[in-house]
């Protein structure tokens, strides 16, 4: 925690402001280690504060020791008094994160602070999440465990679909399967979507039963302690049609050659670029919309985005999906996605589930 304090603290430097509020449930638990879903932190270069209510002292007070903790009485006046006493006047805080009311409420108090020094509220971008994007030992442990819960729980439950079953009785025993495995919770409501409806990407899961030689779209992942997995695989139960087949093997092939040609210091545009040229040969360019990735750590959707128009370098350390997809209105789709970590310049698949379209 304290590496990750001192690397906030120079971007302070450099973006010359004097405090950082964190409103960020994800960052708050990164930088303080409080899994509270309530409070503030407020960062400068020599001090460590985590602003919370009645409800979470003891544990704040547990949880995060190189915090000085501070109960929140109501209201917004606490932040432009430390402020104030502090001879703080530049404050950032998390633009993608901070909603508007609460900005206005914030600012409010500020205006009405009497003092000689006006206090500024700044709008920031991207201070701690590219640190969380690169992944220590101990949060690279827990995502594989997390990503080794889901790959037990499709493994149990893909070979014992049956014909009829539905879509929600399917996502029913993922979930089910996941907690009885060790997950804390599911990372994301899980994706289960037959025939037709497999061309949309996000579908929920409804009353849709299997039928034999259409596409099954899995997508789901789960949390261990704090640490989120997502993998997707396409199945068919019966014997696929032609279309099935072709658009399959387009699929595995790109997310194949994709997994073995991503390197370090490419860049997330260069990498999504490999999945989507074969996709491209192949004639499914337009039925490919989304991008080939992102990363996923405390949340499932993080950076590094793995996208068509990112400039970010890959590194080493970065935890993300490879996941290319193609989607045919009134047919259906097939997604194949795994959790990977690129390490030494290359990449290694953590999830290790089997993608054989029939799981029988």
């Amino acid at each position: 925690m304290n590496n990750r304090l001192e690397q906030v603290r120079a971007k302070l430097l450099d973006d010359q402001l004097d405090a950082l509020l964190i409103s960020s449930a994800e960052n708050r638990r990164y930088l303080s280690g409080f899994t509270g879903s309530a409070g503030y932190l407020v960062i400068t270069q020599d001090q460590a504060m985590l602003y919370t209510d009645f409800r979470y002292i003891e544990q704040s007070t547990q949880q995060a020791p190189n915090f000085q903790v501070v109960r929140m009485t109501g209201g917004y006046e606490w932040l432009p008094e430390f402020a104030t006493e502090q001879g703080i006047r530049r404050i950032g805080f998390e633009a993608s994160n901070l909603s508007y009311s609460i900005y206005k409420n914030f600012s409010d108090a500020f205006n009405t602070l009497k003092g000689k020094n006006k206090l500024e509220l700044l709008a920031t971008l991207n201070i701690v999440e590219p640190l969380r994007a690169l992944k220590d030992p101990n949060e690279l442990a827990l995502i594989t465990k997390a990503v080794n819960i889901a790959d037990e729980a499709f493994l149990d439950v893909s070979s014992t679909i049956e014909i009829g079953e539905s879509e929600l009785s399917i996502a029913w025993r993922l979930e089910q399967a996941m907690r009885v495995k060790g997950a804390e919770a599911i990372s994301f409501e899980s994706i289960v979507a037959v025939g037709p409806n497999a061309a949309l990407p996000h579908h929920r899961a409804d009353d849709t039963p299997v039928i034999p030689g259409v596409p099954i779209v899995m997508d789901f992942g789960a949390r261990f302690q704090g640490y989120c997995s997502d993998m997707t695989r396409t199945i068919c139960l019966g014997k696929p049609d032609k279309t099935f087949r072709t658009v399959y093997d387009t699929v595995l092939g790109a997310q194949l050659a994709a997994t073995v040609a991503i390197q370090a210091g490419l860049t997330c545009h260069e990498a999504d670029g490999i999945a989507r040229s074969i996709i491209d040969s192949a004639g499914h360019g337009e039925q490919f919309g989304h991008s080939l990735g992102h990363g996923i750590g405390l949340a499932v959707h993080e950076e590094p985005r793995v996208g068509p128009k990112v400039d970010w370098p890959l590194q080493n350390n970065t935890v993300f999906t490879i996941e290319p997809g193609i989607y045919i209105p009134g047919w259906g789709g097939v997604r194949i996605e795994d959790t990977v970590v690129m390490e030494n310049g290359t990449v290694r698949s953590l999830t290790q589930s089997h993608k054989n379209e029939n799981p029988r």
